[in-house]
């Protein structure tokens, strides 16, 4: 493989992270130094050849570039502007790459303050369910300079199937805000569906499979609807209901500030909230139905 870096580094080994690092490892053919506050993830992903270090600010002496696959834009701040974060030591990165969800101003603030201190960036949020982050079929939205990433592009596909620039720095952002936004309402809106005709006499399962083969037919009725939303099936470890709830909050902001009275996804965060309130925030997010039932 022929890539612009030679020493990259990984911070965040959650659902995602982890086996996006992990086929990192395996395909690159680089070192890939790592980091996460939880010892037992660093341990599985040293098995696939990775280098771990104790701190961020150690990792950074070690990598050209760096991805990031953290829960929020508090997070992505701190690891690369904190007191020992990546722009704490004498060696930096040049570039820094996040893969997560995050605000789009402060991604587009945050790109500013790097790039004063000479480290490029991008935003590469993924989106899809853990077993393409184990497959390595992600999709990646990115957002920032072309050069860049044609820079990072080979090892973006030991972790996607299709990446995609999405335009400027934020653009990445706005478009899996957008993804997720979409999902999440067309989840709420299955949830009502499925209620009022089982309510009427009709098994879930029977229906969504019916709906699946017609018009009605989507990603959110074929993966969440039947594997999910119909058996009632809502264990932790899938993506957790806190998590779509700070997405669809990111959506919200960004309907605000473009002016848009964005009334199905009030409602579809309204559900969400009452959902984490109740205690079930970190179950998979189709739990959200029971906030529908018991109406």
């Amino acid at each position: 493989m022929s890539v612009a870096f030679q020493r990259v580094g990984f911070i965040g080994l959650g659902v995602m992270g982890e086996p996006m690092c992990r086929n990192l490892c395996r395909k690159a053919g680089l070192p890939v130094h790592v980091h996460d506050i939880h010892e037992q993830a660093v341990g599985r992903v040293l098995n696939d050849g990775a280098v771990a270090h104790q701190s961020v600010r150690d990792l950074a002496g070690h990598a050209e570039v760096v991805f990031l696959s953290l829960p929020s834009i508090d997070h992505v701040e701190q690891v690369c502007l904190g007191v020992d974060g990546l722009l704490s030591g004498e060696r930096k990165p040049r570039l820094i790459v996040d893969t997560g969800t995050s605000d789009v101003a402060r991604t587009r603030a945050l790109a500013v303050r790097l790039a004063e201190q000479g480290v490029r960036f991008l935003d590469a949020p993924v989106a899809r369910m853990p077993e393409a982050a184990r497959d390595g079929t992600l999709l990646i939205m990115v957002g920032g300079a072309q050069e860049d990433l044609d820079a990072v592009r080979p090892l973006l596909d030991c972790m996607g199937s299709d990446v995609v620039l999405c335009g400027g720095t934020g653009c990445g952002q706005i478009v899996k805000i957008a993804n997720n936004m979409v999902l999440m309402m067309n989840v709420a809106v299955l949830a009502e569906t499925l209620l009022i005709c089982e309510r009427a006499g009709i098994d879930g399962k029977q229906l969504l499979d019916v709906l699946s083969t017609g018009s009605a037919a989507s990603q959110a009725l074929n993966v969440v609807g039947i594997r999910a939303l119909a058996p009632r099936e809502f264990s932790q470890g899938r993506f957790s209901t806190a998590y779509a709830l700070k997405d669809v909050s990111l959506a919200a902001s960004l309907a605000e500030a473009s002016g848009v009275d964005a009334a199905i996804l009030a409602r579809t965060r309204e559900l969400l909230q009452s959902a984490v309130a109740q205690g079930d925030g970190q179950a998979y997010f189709p739990i959200l139905i029971n906030q529908i039932a018991t109406k």
